[in-house]
């Protein structure tokens, strides 16, 4: 496998670590950081990217996701909760790619496009308009993904929808990584690999 192979596929796994340690925070306090979110959001509408870079925006824009991940081969995690999810995500990818719901989500992806161009995809109607998606969508996959946090702020809609936005956002990076290439054996076989992709990007 190419380092380049290999590189690319980090960034979009960079991208699943950084988004669901933004559904973490959200669920934790409320609040999300604005650039990493938009980071994630924007990704969603990203459909015809020349490249894995392009996804983002720009490599840069996933150095926290980079160096969770970092953290995570080095055995270094602060968050216990954090790999779990991203297990989940990545388990989930496989039920949604090979159910009809992919599909129904690009088409409706495809329709909010415009609306997130024209408000910015952090806006609160498109976060509700994402958040509506999931929840009419990929909530009703098993296995479902499972966020805990801060009750106060769990049992409020729009954190809520911004949770399952981002979630969306997870999933469609989990997506991007099972194209390039990645599997979960990589996490068996090649973590030596995997930590030299990630230092390679930062």
């Amino acid at each position: 496998m190419s380092d380049t192979s290999m590189d690319n596929r980090m960034l979009a796994l960079a991208g699943v670590a950084q988004a669901l340690a933004q559904v973490r925070r959200i669920a934790d306090t409320g609040q999300a950081d604005a650039a990493v979110l938009a980071t994630a959001l924007d990704s969603v509408f990203r459909v015809d990217a020349a490249s894995a870079e392009a996804v983002y925006g720009d490599a840069s824009a996933l150095r926290p996701g980079l160096l969770l991940l970092r953290s995570y081969f080095r055995n270094e995690s602060e968050d216990a909760l954090l790999p779990r999810l991203g297990l989940a995500v990545l388990q989930l990818e496989r039920r949604f790619v090979r159910d009809e719901t992919a599909d129904r989500v690009h088409r409706r992806i495809l329709t909010l496009a415009p609306q997130a161009a024209r408000e910015g995809s952090t806006h609160p109607d498109v976060l509700a308009a994402l958040g509506a998606l999931y929840a009419d969508t990929v909530s009703k996959l098993r296995p479902r993904v499972m966020v805990q946090g801060n009750p106060h702020y769990l049992g409020q809609a729009g954190v809520v929808a911004e949770i399952r936005a981002v979630l969306l956002a997870a999933l469609r990076s989990a997506v991007l990584w099972r194209q390039l290439g990645g599997s979960l054996w990589d996490f068996m076989l090649r973590r030596r690999q995997m930590l030299e992709a990630i230092q390679r990007n930062l």
